[in-house]
C-alpha cells in the first residue's frame, strides 16, 4: 500500500461524533420565518384561480409575482419555473410558499388555500411522450453490412425504474438579506450552481449573492441541481419578507417531489457472426419528467456507456430524453451509466446463453484493452486491468465453478451467481472541464504557517475534506493537522466546480497538489502567501466533439468487476444474497478506509437498485412510494458477506495517481445481481428492480 493510502482520522470526525456539527436545520436566527410550499395536486392543469384565506399579521404568501429577476431556475436549459406560472406540469410542482413565524400556523394556512384547476390530459408513460427534450446519435463502422452478413441477430429490450437517493438529511435551505446582499446557506453539493441560480432569479449582480454550504447529510446527486430550485424559492421569500426564511423538507415531501434517477427503456439489436459480436444498434429512452434539469448530461453519459467495456467495431447509438408529466429526474450516483450498463451486460449474458457459451467467456473475448478505441472513437490511453480483476474475483468468489454447478437446479432453494464488468468515465463528459467548469483552486498560507484549502467542492460524507488535506500536507511535508479546510463559502473560495462526476479528487485534488508543489518552492515562514491553480486539459486528450460524439469522452476510466451470489426460495419467492464481491480500480486510493467505505456503500446501493428499491406513480401521476416503510433500501443485514478489494493502478495525471471513485461502485451491481437470479431460476430477466413480486410472477409462468 502506498504511504498516502494509509488511513487517518477524518477532518470532520470530532465535530460529527461529538454532535457539534451544525446542519442547516440547527441554525436559528433572530426573526426567522418558516416556509412551506403549496404544491400542485394535478399532473397537468391550467391554474384558474387561487383562493387564499384571511392571513394573520406577519404571515404572507410568495409566488411568481414576487420573483424580481427571471422566474426560471438556472440549471442547464432554464425551463424550471421558480414558482408555477399559468400551468402545472406534475404532481408536486410548487405554486406558492406560505411564510410566517409559527410552523403550525403556516401549515393551517396552507391547508386552507383552495386552488381551482382546469385539468388537462397528462402524459405519464415515456413511450407515449410527444416532447423530446434531447436527442443524440453517434455511429462508427459499417453497421448495415455487419447486420447483412450476420449469422444471427438478437433483439431485446431492457427497462430500469426510478431510484431515490434516500440521503439521511432532507433538503433544506435558509436565506437572509443583509446590507443589500442575499446570503443562502444549506444542504448542497454545488455552492456555485446555487449562486448563479439565485442571481438570475433575484435579478441581482453576482457579488450581491453569498452561498454557504452547511454540513450536509448525504447527496448522491440529489443535492446537485435540486438545491438551486429550493434556494431560489426561499431567496425570493426572504427578499419579500426582508427577514431570514427557513425551509426544511419532511421525508415524504422529499421522497415524493425531489429529483430521482431517470427510468429508462433500452433496446439492443446485436449482430453475431462466427460466434463473435460484430455490431450493436442501440436505442435508449430516458424519462426526464416535467422539466429538463440535468437530463442532457445524464443522457450523454448513458449513451457513451451503452456498448459497455466491449470492443464493438460497428456501432450505432441513439438516445432521447423525453418529457412526461411526472416529477423531474436528475443526478444520481452513476449519472446515466447504471441504466445502460445493466442493459448491455444482460444482453451479453443472453447472447452467450443462446450461443451455448459461458457468459464470462464471451465477455472476455470482447473486452477492450489499452490502445483500443472507445465507443466514441476516442482512445483507452492507459492500462485496462480487467483480466487481472476477473482472475481475482474468480479466486475470491469461486465464480466459474459455481456458475456451472448452479445450472438446471431442482428443489426449493436454488443458488445462482452473476458477474458484471464495467467502468466509470472520470470527470465531466467531453470538454466540460475545459470549456464550462474552468476550475480554480487556491492554497492560503497564513502568518502562523497553517495552510488553508480554498475550493468550492463539498464534503457530503465522502471524506473530501480529509483527502484534500492529506494531498496538501503530504506534498508540503507538513503535519496533516497544519492543513485547514472549512465548508465552502462563495465569498471566500474560488469556483473549483461542482462536487459531481467523480471529479473532485482527481481534478481539484490535482490542482491542490500543483499549488502545494509551488507553495513548497516559494515558502516564506511567517508570511501570508496565496497560490492559485487553474485547470489545464491533459495534452494526450483527443478533443471531444459533442455534435458528433467523437473523441475522448473522458481522459481516463475507473474499472471494476462485481460478482454476486444468491439463493432463491421458490416457495416464498424471496432472494437471499449469499455474497457480494467487488474489485475496484480507482488509481491510487488517497485514504484506504474512505475508499473502502465508498466501495461498500456504493455496491450496496447498486444491489438496492437491482432488487428492492421499487418506486412508481399511479394513474394520476402521484408517486406511491414516499416513505421508508414502502420504499425499501438495503442495510448491512441484507448483504452479510460483502468483500471489496482495491487494485492499485496509478493514473499519471491524478494526484498521487488517484482517479474518480465515488460513482464507480454503484454502476455494475444490478447486472451482477440479475445474472445471479437468472442463473438460479434458468430464466431471462429484462428489468430492474427485480423484486420478490417479479420472482413470484416468473415462477408462476414457469409452472403454467
Amino acid at each position: 500500500m502506498e504511504k498516502i493510502s494509509q488511513s487517518t482520522k477524518k477532518k470532520d470526525h470530532e465535530e460529527k461524533i461529538s454532535g457539534r456539527a451544525l446542519y442547516v436545520d440547527d441554525h436559528v436566527m433572530e426573526d426567522m420565518l418558516h416556509g412551506r410550499l403549496l404544491r400542485s395536486v394535478k399532473a397537468k392543469a391550467r391554474l384558474v384561480d387561487i383562493i387564499l384565506p384571511d392571513l394573520p399579521s406577519g404571515y404572507f404568501v410568495v409566488d411568481k409575482n414576487d420573483v424580481t429577476g427571471v422566474n426560471r431556475v438556472h440549471i442547464v436549459l432554464d425551463d424550471t419555473p421558480v414558482y408555477a406560472e399559468d400551468t402545472v406540469e406534475y404532481v408536486g410542482e410548487p405554486i406558492l410558499m406560505v411564510v410566517g413565524p409559527e410552523m403550525k400556523e403556516v401549515e393551517r394556512i396552507l391547508n386552507a388555500i383552495v386552488v381551482v384547476y382546469e385539468e388537462q390530459e397528462p402524459i405519464l408513460d415515456m413511450r407515449a411522450a410527444e416532447t423530446v427534450f434531447f436527442h443524440y446519435n453517434y455511429a462508427k463502422g459499417d453497421i448495415e453490412t455487419a447486420f447483412k452478413e450476420a449469422d444471427r441477430v438478437f433483439v431485446e429490450t431492457f427497462q430500469t425504474g426510478y431510484q431515490e437517493q434516500a440521503y439521511l438529511e432532507t433538503q433544506g435551505i435558509i436565506a437572509y438579506p443583509h446590507n443589500g446582499r442575499m446570503t443562502v446557506r444549506g444542504s448542497m453539493q454545488c455552492p456555485y450552481y446555487v449562486h448563479g441560480a439565485i442571481a438570475k432569479a433575484l435579478g441581482c449582480k453576482n457579488q450581491d449573492v453569498q452561498v454557504v454550504q452547511d454540513v450536509t447529510g448525504g447527496g448522491f446527486g440529489g443535492k446537485e441541481a435540486f438545491p438551486s430550485i429550493l434556494a431560489c424559492q426561499v431567496a425570493v421569500a426572504a427578499q419579500k419578507a426582508n427577514k431570514p426564511v427557513k425551509v426544511i423538507f419532511e421525508r415524504r415531501e422529499d421522497m415524493e417531489f425531489t429529483s430521482k434517477r431517470h427510468p429508462s427503456i433500452s433496446t439492443y439489436k446485436v449482430a453475431v457472426k462466427s460466434g463473435e459480436i460484430t455490431a450493436m444498434d442501440i436505442e435508449v429512452l430516458f424519462n426526464s419528467g416535467a422539466y429538463t434539469t440535468l437530463s442532457p448530461v445524464v443522457l450523454q453519459r448513458g449513451l457513451i456507456c451503452a456498448s459497455g467495456v466491449y470492443r464493438i467495431e460497428n456501432l450505432r447509438v441513439t438516445g432521447r430524453a423525453v418529457k412526461t408529466n411526472t416529477v423531474p429526474t436528475g443526478a444520481y450516483r452513476g449519472f446515466g451509466a447504471p441504466q445502460t450498463f445493466f442493459a448491455v451486460e444482460m444482453m451479453m449474458d443472453h447472447i452467450a446463453t443462446a450461443l451455448g457459451v459461458d457468459s464470462l467467456e464471451l465477455k472476455e473475448r470482447c473486452m477492450v484493452k489499452q490502445g483500443d478505441a472507445t465507443s466514441t472513437s476516442g482512445k483507452y490511453h492507459f492500462h485496462v486491468p480487467l483480466p487481472e480483476m476477473v482472475a481475482r474475483i474468480d479466486q475470491l468468489a469461486d465464480y466459474r465453478a459455481k456458475r456451472k454447478n448452479y445450472q438446471h437446479q431442482t428443489g426449493r432453494y436454488r443458488k445462482g451467481i452473476g458477474l458484471s464488468i464495467f467502468f466509470h468515465g472520470c470527470g465531466f463528459t467531453g470538454s466540460g472541464e475545459r470549456d464550462i467548469i474552468k476550475a480554480v483552486a487556491k492554497l492560503r498560507k497564513n502568518a502562523d504557517d497553517t495552510v488553508e484549502v480554498l475550493a468550492s467542492n463539498t464534503d457530503i460524507g465522502q471524506g473530501l475534506k480529509t483527502t484534500f488535506c492529506k494531498i496538501v500536507a503530504d506534498t508540503l511535508g507538513i503535519p496533516y493537522e497544519q492543513v485547514l479546510i472549512e465548508n465552502p463559502d462563495t465569498d471566500r473560495v474560488p469556483d473549483s466546480g461542482p462536487t459531481v462526476a467523480s471529479r473532485s479528487l482527481m481534478t481539484v485534488g490535482g490542482l491542490l497538489q500543483r499549488a502545494a508543489v509551488r507553495l513548497k518552492q516559494e515558502w516564506k515562514s511567517g508570511e501570508v502567501q496565496v497560490i492559485e491553480e487553474r485547470f489545464v486539459e491533459p495534452d494526450f486528450v483527443i478533443p471531444f466533439n459533442l455534435k458528433e460524439f467523437r473523441g475522448d469522452a473522458y481522459p481516463t476510466y475507473s474499472w471494476s468487476v462485481n460478482a454476486i451470489e444468491v439463493e432463491v426460495d421458490i416457495l416464498t419467492a424471496t432472494t437471499k444474497i449469499l455474497g457480494a464481491w467487488g474489485i475496484f480500480d480507482v488509481g491510487v486510493p488517497i485514504d484506504l478506509n474512505i475508499i473502502q467505505g465508498q466501495m461498500q456503500g456504493g455496491l450496496l446501493q447498486g444491489i438496492g437498485y437491482a432488487s428492492m428499491e421499487q418506486m412508481d406513480y399511479n394513474d394520476q401521476g402521484i408517486i406511491r412510494n414516499n416513505s421508508f416503510s414502502d420504499y425499501i433500501i438495503p442495510t448491512a443485514v441484507d448483504v452479510p458477506h460483502l468483500v471489496t478489494e482495491i487494485l492499485n493502478n496509478p493514473y499519471t495525471h491524478g494526484p498521487y495517481g488517484a482517479k474518480g471513485a465515488g460513482e464507480l461502485p454503484l454502476v455494475g451491481a444490478a447486472p451482477a445481481y440479475v445474472e445471479a437470479v437468472e442463473n438460479a431460476l434458468s430464466v431471462s430477466i429484462h428489468k430492474i428492480p427485480f423484486t420478490p413480486e417479479d420472482t413470484m410472477r416468473v415462477l408462476q409462468e414457469a409452472n403454467q
